[in-house]
């Protein structure tokens, strides 16, 4: 991370730290999805996919947690660490055609997400920031290509699921960008 990069959240306009907050936020929620995953599935496919995609969520987090100062962090960041972490755990409860249609639903949302900063980030100008945040959609797409290539017919109970996912992630985002 250069100089300019790890100084820049400084002087981004209240509705870009906004958006990078919740960048942070959702990080935080897909390390610990991942760490609820491997506190509870035995099932080594399952274990190896959580395991690949925790250590990229990691590599995101660390980005936004040194990058942004304390003060534009979110203030729910234990909240984000739970509910990613009971996320996981729930869809590791239901085996390996939740998990992977949770990780699905999951990255859909935050592919969008991250691809509508686009425009926000280039107008501000800062170049790197925009290929850091368009580095990090490529990975999410990446793990939601990869889930969605194995998960089965859903059952009604799982498009349920799927849908209080998508909705539960837009709504934190929603909460994450103000406090």
């Amino acid at each position: 991370m250069t100089n300019a990069l790890i100084t820049a959240a400084e002087h981004l306009p209240a509705h870009l730290v906004a958006e990078m907050r919740s960048n942070h936020a959702g990080e935080t929620g897909a390390v610990w999805i991942y760490k609820g995953i491997l506190a509870v599935s035995q099932d080594e496919e399952v274990r190896s996919f959580a395991e690949h995609h925790l250590a990229t969520e990691q590599q995101h987090l660390i980005f936004f947690d040194q990058w942004l100062s304390g003060r534009q962090k979110s203030l729910f960041i234990p909240l984000w660490r739970l509910a990613g972490f009971f996320l996981g755990v729930i869809a590791a409860l239901g085996g390996r055609s939740w998990v992977y249609a949770s990780i699905e639903a999951v990255e859909t949302f935050v592919v969008s997400h991250y691809e509508s900063q686009y425009a926000a980030v280039e107008r501000f100008g800062d170049t790197e920031l925009l290929a850091t945040i368009q580095r990090f959609c490529n990975d999410e797409a990446d793990h939601r290509d990869e889930a969605a290539g194995d998960v089965i017919l859903p059952s009604r109970w799982l498009k349920a699921w799927c849908r209080l996912v998508s909705f539960g992630s837009e709504q934190a985002v929603g909460v994450a960008r103000k406090l």
